[in-house]
């Protein structure tokens, strides 16, 4: 069955992170048909809009993403093009995987899934300044919002997700010691949700600073974590700098109608067209998208060649030691298919 997505291949390394992957998925076999969509910088250059409207009709048409790094334009109104296409399709679950692959780091058997709300949280938008006297910024405030509903949905996915995949632990991270209503109907909800999934999956909880310490002492403890949006916004970079950085972890997004699966790295606009960078975070991302479309063999396939390719370190990119271009890596892991 052919698979019809959106792809956007971003600002600065974009381009060409994501031809390399396109590449690769053909090798692979994979059957897709791209409709090609501008946002970003890119977008803004060709249409005179970081997000435009054919973009956001495509992905509503397709239901699905896959997109390289965006440059938010200053004074465009958005303060994160990225965070507006969560909130325009609704895009609740953050899932970011971080695995041991690359030898000679620190840590060997980290294989840690991080299920960040993504919608509500500190991140939902509601700011202010306060007057006080003549100082009309005096004062700023910022309110959290977690709801019930945002918080069921999240702790079902990642619970859903702990089940479907056979992992053995889902961590429920959270401050609610301290903020007890927003954190402590977090807290409270996991804990609901967690009952229906009793002897299928092991439950813990671990406030967030006793969970920082552990994921840079031991982190091979951990499995699955659910968390609110800024603990797993700070987490999740957390865990991909145990495992090589945010240029070998990848991200979905995804709701009830949409999901997008991305880079997570920056745009390195220093590297940009020139061939040199690493393409392995949308690759894997890539393969979030196969396995979200149900098709977790060719996705499997397509990781175990990336991660191979990556173990042996003798056609990787610079940014993990090696001197190839982004060319000859994507080359390499063909080869390993």
């Amino acid at each position: 069955m052919t698979i019809h997505a959106t792809l956007i291949p971003g600002d600065g390394i974009g381009p060409d992170i994501t031809d390399a992957t396109t590449r690769l998925l053909e090798a692979a076999g994979a059957e897709i048909t791209w409709d090609r969509q501008l946002a970003g910088m890119a977008a803004v250059a060709a249409a005179g809009d970081p997000m435009p409207d054919v973009t956001l009709e495509s992905i509503k048409r397709t239901k699905l993403a896959l997109k390289g790094p965006l440059e938010t334009p200053v004074g465009t109104g958005f303060r994160s093009v990225n965070v507006a296409l969560r909130k325009t399709f609704d895009l609740y679950a953050n899932v970011r995987p971080a695995k041991s692959v690359v030898p000679g780091l620190r840590f060997k058997d980290v294989d840690i899934i991080l299920v960040r709300e993504n919608t509500e949280g500190l991140y939902i938008g509601i700011e202010n300044y306060v007057r006080i006297g003549d100082d009309d910024r005096a004062a700023a405030q910022s309110i959290a919002v977690v709801t019930r509903y945002g918080a069921e949905r999240i702790h079902r996915y990642a619970f859903d997700l702990a089940v479907r995949l056979g992992r053995q632990k889902v961590t429920l991270v959270h401050k609610a010691n301290i903020l007890k209503y927003s954190q402590g109907l977090f807290l409270d909800v996991g804990r609901e949700i967690a009952k229906e999934y009793t002897g299928k999956v092991e439950v813990e909880e671990r406030i967030v600073d006793a969970c920082a310490m552990e994921l840079v002492t031991k982190p091979e403890r951990y499995d699955v974590i659910v968390t609110t949006n800024l603990f797993g916004d700070i987490l999740s970079d957390l865990t991909s700098g145990l495992v090589g950085g945010l240029g070998l972890t990848p991200g979905a997004n995804i709701g009830r109608n949409a999901a997008i699966f991305e880079a997570v790295h920056g745009t390195a606009p220093d590297i940009a067209g020139k061939g040199v960078a690493n393409p392995t975070a949308v690759m894997l991302a890539a393969c979030q998208m196969l396995d979200h479309v149900g098709k977790p063999e060719l996705a499997t396939r397509i990781q175990q060649a990336i991660e191979a390719t990556l173990r042996e370190q003798q056609t990787v990119t610079r940014d993990i030691g090696g001197t190839a271009n982004t060319a000859a890596f994507t080359d390499a892991v063909i080869a390993k298919l």
